[in-house]
């Protein structure tokens, strides 16, 4: 029986165009109505997720920035995991071939959430993100002064090839005092690097709000498409991917719904929440 449904959002609860599928919503909310404790895991923060959150029914959990910061529907914060500002500091030293698509990310109610060196509005990748996220937004130059206080995260972004780059030139120079998480999408030329602190992860916080929580592993679901959804999907009891998820998920024998165009979250929900489809 599964008691806690964990759901990425990007690729998974939501269709290639950002819109969410009336399907998915209704099955999230037979769940909830079920019984079934939903969980958001996303790599968005949480103002980022909100318009997302907002279309579903309550309650919700919302694990946010890849685990580091688990918040509830109305912005109550459960458990934060934050990286260390000294260790953000030393990754920017380190990474100045990148200064210009890395962004410092804090916990904030509004303004100074997303730190960027320098803002290019027209920017043609990032113009729709920093359109829409304007009010979050600001500047500090150096990019290192604005580590007054702890971040969530620091945020790289550009073409997959670069952000592969970075993400095992990162991951080979950690030293354990952060943790890397990598998204892609290919079929965009795009992808993520987060450096979060050491040890957070989506499935990391899953692993610990189940505990919390008093589920057993079997009795958790989690259903994701993409590299930062690896650790949940591992910590699951039943772990669903995307019919359009990376091949390194598809390929370790998981079980697959349909692609997020063609309601995947509903039919994952249905055959193994509800146990309808067939």
């Amino acid at each position: 029986m599964i008691r806690l449904l964990a759901l990425d959002i990007d690729g998974t609860l939501l269709d290639s165009n950002g819109a969410l599928p009336d399907a998915n919503r209704r099955a999230i909310e037979r769940a909830i109505g079920n019984g079934v404790e939903v969980a958001l895991a996303t790599g968005r923060r949480y103002d980022f997720a909100r318009p997302i959150f907002e279309q579903l029914p309550a309650p919700l959990t919302l694990i946010l920035s890849n685990g580091a910061v688990v918040k509830i529907r109305d912005g109550r914060t459960l458990t934060r995991r934050l990286l260390p500002r000294e260790v953000a500091y030393h990754v920017l030293q380190r990474t100045p071939e990148y200064r210009d698509s890395a962004a410092v990310v804090f916990d904030r109610p509004r303004d100074g959430q997303v730190v960027f060196e320098a803002i290019d509005w027209e920017h043609p990748q990032h113009a729709r993100f920093f359109s829409v996220n304007r009010p979050f937004l600001a500047e500090s130059k150096p990019l290192e002064e604005c580590l007054t206080e702890d971040p969530v995260q620091l945020m790289f972004t550009g073409r997959c090839g670069e952000m592969r780059a970075l993400f095992a030139e990162l991951r080979n120079q950690r030293d354990h005092l952060f943790s890397v998480a990598l998204t892609e999408y290919e079929h965009r030329d795009f992808s993520l690097v987060d450096v979060i602190r050491a040890g957070v992860s989506k499935g990391s916080a899953l692993r610990e709000w189940s505990t919390t929580q008093g589920y057993a592993r079997a009795e958790v679901m989690a259903v994701g498409d993409n590299l930062n959804d690896l650790e949940m999907l591992e910590f699951a009891g039943t772990a669903v991917v995307m019919g359009n998820a990376i091949a390194d998920l598809r390929n370790r024998g998981w079980a697959e719904t349909l692609s997020n165009d063609e309601e995947g979250v509903a039919h994952a929900v249905e055959t193994y929440v509800l146990g309808e489809a067939s």
